[in-house]
């Protein structure tokens, strides 16, 4: 049980880290709390199995194109339908929550309510330090970690970084200093569905596909951002690495755990916004802002 805890939990968290780490990005520069967040990552998903199954497409090629597809939706998207409300926090709120449903119904209507499976991409089992992992379980920790790590990159150590910084830290100023925050906000709507896309990819062979898996991981996304501080990327990694231990606490040390793991992310959530409401690292994060 404690193999499978360690391992699941670190599973499961690095793909909460890449969700979480989008949605705080996007809310952090352009104040938008983009609901249909992890339905890019259902998306994502669906459209890996299409090009594998259907189109016989290699796994790497797949991977590659529902990343690209899924993150020129998501500007598309932002262009006709966010952008024009963005002003208007109500408005943007159901016209995230919209697109979600007119993704699912989507999905729904060309696939069905089915779950489907998406072959392994790698088979077998590798021994790290006396612990069993399934090599597609560790390719996920290792796509995730290298994720991360492009994205650390890419905010400390790029003058595009320092702008998405400059940003979120004041708009205001951001764009009286000659940056233009419009185009800003689109790159990074384009980089928060890219992680989230590349999630989907990532965990699609490990979990079945279906047209309501982004709900769940929506309610701990919101629990994640919530925990570390809405807007704070170290918060989200480690409220992301606490939800998916918690999960994996609950799943496998409870009876019927598996159905519970929502009500607890969501309990986490509560006493958090009772307890500390600016979250882990929210008082850092406001300091800088």
């Amino acid at each position: 049980m404690f193999q499978d805890i360690l391992v699941t939990g670190l599973v499961n968290g690095s793909a909460y880290a890449l969700l979480a780490i989008g949605f705080s990005l996007i809310f952090g520069v352009a104040r938008i709390v983009n609901i249909a967040h992890t339905a890019f990552y259902m998306l994502a998903a669906y459209c890996l199995y299409e090009l594998l199954v259907r189109f016989g497409l290699g796994v790497p090629l797949s991977g590659v194109v529902a990343v690209l597809s899924v993150t020129l939706l998501s500007l598309i998207c932002y262009r006709l339908v966010i952008e024009p409300v963005r002003q208007h926090e109500a408005a943007v709120l159901i016209s995230t929550i919209a697109l979600a449903l007119i993704f699912q119904e989507t999905m729904l209507r060309f696939f069905g309510g089915n779950y489907l499976g998406i072959p392994s991409a790698i088979q077998g089992v590798v021994d790290v330090f006396g612990i069993v992992i399934p090599w597609q379980r560790l390719l996920i920790l290792i796509v995730a970690g290298a994720m991360l790590a492009a994205t650390w990159f890419l905010l400390y150590r790029t003058r595009l970084g320092l702008a998405i910084r400059a940003t979120a830290n004041d708009l205001e100023v951001a764009n009286l200093m000659g940056m233009d925050v419009n185009r800003i906000a689109m790159v990074t709507v384009a980089i928060s569905v890219a992680l989230a896309a590349v999630a989907g990819v990532s965990v699609a062979p490990v979990f079945v596909v279906d047209p309501f898996m982004w709900l769940a991981p929506l309610v701990t996304v919101l629990s994640i951002v919530v925990l570390g501080g809405l807007g704070s990327i170290a918060g989200s990694i480690v409220g992301a690495l606490v939800i998916g231990y918690v999960e994996a606490i609950t799943v496998f040390a409870l009876p019927q755990g598996a159905f519970l793991k929502g009500a607890v992310a969501l309990s986490i959530m509560v006493i958090v916004l009772l307890v500390r409401p600016e979250g882990l690292f929210g008082v850092a994060f406001e300091e800088e802002r």
